[in-house]
């Protein structure tokens, strides 16, 4: 290949490139850019509160009268948010103290993710997830305890993203 032919092949890809950004301005473009970054945060900051059952960081990510869903089960609010967390708290506890084997390491992934934009504060992020017990000793190999698809609505509320509804098991 000639330098003269990579060129104008290099300049073919590099246009194809851009093309797409010519739809939205560069401001618009740099938004959902940055929204998409804070999107993924805020389901950072949530499997991580899940994982290590801190309840008042789980509650945080959603907003005031935020939602959990779960087929038949829903759970609402702030407070009930922290319960739910606490009762997983609560119910490991118990076991332990009547000397079952302790709850290995529990590991949320949120995988495939695809963030629709509604308008400027409002989007929706549809994923597959997973729950990972990690190993309990060499003899406990790491075990999926449950696995599925999510439908999130998520808003911007006083600047930043917050899950308004977290459905795990949406119908099709």
């Amino acid at each position: 290949m000639t330098h003269k032919t990579f060129g104008a092949l290099a300049a073919l890809l590099l246009t194809m490139t851009l093309v797409p950004l010519a739809h939205g301005s560069d401001v618009d473009v740099l938004r959902e850019m940055k929204d998409r970054i804070e999107i993924e945060a805020l389901m950072w900051r949530y499997v991580r509160a899940l994982d290590t059952l801190d309840a008042k960081a789980y509650a945080q990510v959603f907003t005031e009268d935020g939602e959990f869903s779960s087929g038949r089960t829903s759970v609402k609010g702030h407070a009930a948010l922290e319960e739910m967390i606490e009762d997983l708290r609560r119910g490991r506890a118990e076991r332990e103290a009547k000397g079952e084997p302790k709850t290995p390491p529990m590991y949320h992934t949120i995988t495939n993710h695809h963030i629709e934009f509604i308008d400027r504060d409002r989007a929706r992020m549809h994923a597959y997830w997973m729950t990972v017990f990690g190993a309990a000793g060499q003899d406990t190999p790491p075990r999926i305890a449950a696995a599925g698809r999510s439908i999130d609505e998520l808003v911007r509320v006083n600047g930043r993203w917050l899950i308004r509804l977290r459905n795990v098991a949406p119908r099709d």
